[in-house]
């Protein structure tokens, strides 16, 4: 009885620490603006699109010529490219070529998982950076700021990388040259899943 309460006191006492900890450092602030610029991402790009359909083009059309034209290993390698250097092109276009695929949730599945390996070739290639200490350097003033917030944030930082319009793939990259526990990050980095199902509820909604 008494080791179950110093137990609960102490896990009461660490969670109190760790709020402080993450008030001192403004998680929360950080984590509710992204939350706001990850809705407004969305919300701006589905208003894009249907501006786009409404006022230039058939947009509707334009996604299934895409997908005659291009076989999906293309398009998949392509994705791949763009989602390991620096997150090229947004994810959400992809979404939307696949709503007019034959399978949709199974093309999103497969793009979930390409997003999901690129990021692991960014934070590899992070690491192989490591041995070149003139690029090392570079790269890192070139992403300080995300290099920061992985040191102060850690996982919870990476889980952001995943779910909002935060680069995964420079997240990744930042894990990588910090040499960030890999085990850890490939289950952070799971969340990726869950942004790709989240936009695509919203995305597929609008053009199937």
């Amino acid at each position: 009885m008494i080791n179950n309460l110093k137990s609960n006191f102490s896990l009461k006492k660490r969670l109190v620490l760790i709020n402080r900890y993450y008030k001192i450092t403004k998680f929360y602030s950080f984590l509710k603006n992204t939350a706001f610029k990850g809705s407004a991402a969305i919300i701006v790009f589905v208003l894009f699109i249907l501006g786009l359909e409404l006022f230039v083009l058939d947009f509707n059309s334009l996604l299934h010529h895409l997908v005659v034209s291009y076989s999906s290993t293309f398009v998949f390698s392509f994705f791949l490219a763009s989602e390991t250097v620096l997150g090229i092109i947004p994810p959400e276009v992809f979404i939307a070529w696949a709503s007019k695929s034959a399978n949709p949730w199974l093309f999103l599945f497969i793009l979930a998982t390409i997003s999901y390996v690129g990021g692991i070739i960014s934070y590899l290639i992070g690491n192989l950076l490591f041995l070149i200490p003139s690029i090392q350097n570079h790269i890192e003033n070139k992403i300080a700021k995300h290099i920061v917030n992985l040191r102060k944030w850690g996982g919870l930082f990476v889980l952001l990388g995943a779910i909002s319009p935060i680069p995964h793939s420079i997240v990744s990259l930042a894990s990588g040259l910090i040499k960030y526990n890999f085990k850890y990050y490939l289950i952070w980095s799971l969340f990726r899943y869950a942004r790709f199902v989240i936009y695509a509820l919203v995305i597929f909604k609008v053009f199937i």
